[in-house]
């Protein structure tokens, strides 16, 4: 194992992934698909807080740009990290699915016993991936095939569940994906990524997989922990010797280092080293929208990203996270609407105005 490298302080680290993540909306964050990929997915299960995210972090906001990317099959909406709705560029889609399918997590027996059998769940993936062959299926048109498919009237309440639980395990083996909205009345559809998306390859083994999906979160995110690495992917649920391995492979190959933030031994990538030995300045002030990956990707129980006594104002009733202020690295305080509540006297007010000048516009 290659011994620490370099040396920092949390200030630096948290500037740092300001630039990581975009925040310093540079001219090629113009195109959603590179905000998606540097930020390893961005959480859509409020579509137009997806939007928000990306425009954001663009040199001009264009919210328009997240669902032309969607149609041009660029990006795909899938259930990816912790469970959730996300926006994935295409090719770096499979690698993240395999990671959580290889979890497992539909074969314990809470789950099984809250949702459906595992000789259940092979029915139901048998059934949607003859069903969505070539097609185009809304939520109802699906559930239907599978029922007549399986021969079991009872799953038809588990696939008409508006959370996914049943289909999530499909999406995370590659079976099927979010398709266009239907035309008319803007149902969702599913389809499978093999027949819809292009140059879809399938998804790679769990161990070529954390080869792409560790980096990307430690490009955005890092330096990191395995834990906070396990928590975003799928709230700690990931088999311990298996994240193990996965991050010793990446070090043995030199992918990866391991560095020192005022004593905690965290990861990073190894092509970031130089950079974060020599951190940029970052002093602008960012307002962001609800659900942003500045928060979720090292997650609201970071409390050098999101102070601990203010952590309630941010991870809210019902799973909510509240739009943020970011300031060096750090949420500064939250805003709805033209309301900004700051924690930090030090965050300058022209910054504030500017941000709310650029979102009214």
């Amino acid at each position: 194992m290659i011994g620490v490298t370099v040396s920092m302080r949390w200030d630096d680290v948290l500037v740092w992934r300001c630039r990581r993540q975009l925040l310093h909306r540079p001219d090629e964050a113009a195109d959603p698909l590179v905000v998606v990929r540097a930020l390893a997915g961005v959480q859509a299960q409020v579509a137009s807080c997806a939007e928000q995210a990306v425009a954001a972090r663009q040199p001009v906001p264009d919210p328009k740009s997240v669902r032309a990317a969607i149609e041009d099959r660029r990006l795909v909406k899938t259930w990816a990290a912790r469970g959730t709705l996300h926006l994935l560029d295409v090719a770096g889609a499979p690698a993240q699915l395999a990671l959580l399918a290889a979890a497992r997590t539909w074969e314990k027996g809470a789950w099984q016993r809250t949702f459906v059998t595992v000789g259940q769940l092979e029915k139901i993936a048998a059934a949607a991936w003859e069903a969505l062959d070539g097609a185009v299926l809304t939520r109802e048109e699906l559930a239907e095939a599978i029922v007549e498919h399986a021969g079991e009237p009872g799953l038809r309440e588990h696939l008409a569940s508006g959370w996914g639980a049943v289909l999530k395990p499909l999406a995370w083996q590659g079976a099927l994906v979010y398709g266009p909205n239907s035309q008319g009345d803007n149902r969702v559809t599913f389809t499978r990524p093999d027949t819809y998306l292009p140059g879809w390859g399938g998804l790679p083994s769990p161990e070529d997989a954390a080869r792409i999906v560790i980096p990307a979160y430690l490009g955005a995110y890092g330096p990191a922990s395995m834990s906070a690495f396990d928590q975003w992917l799928i709230r700690g649920a990931s088999k311990r010797a298996a994240l193990r391995g996965w991050f010793r492979a990446l070090l043995d190959d030199g992918a990866i280092a391991e560095v020192d933030v005022e004593g905690e031994r965290l990861f990073a990538r190894a092509e970031d080293l130089a950079s974060l030995a020599a951190v940029e300045p970052f002093d602008e002030v960012r307002l962001l929208p609800a659900f942003d990956q500045f928060v979720l990707g090292p997650g609201t129980g970071d409390p050098r990203v999101v102070p601990a006594q203010r952590r309630a104002a941010v991870s809210r009733a019902a799973g909510w996270i509240s739009p943020v202020v970011a300031y060096r690295g750090r949420v500064a305080g939250v805003w709805d609407g033209g309301e900004v509540t700051l924690f930090d006297e030090t965050v300058p007010a022209e910054g504030v105005e500017a941000e709310r000048r650029r979102l009214a516009g």
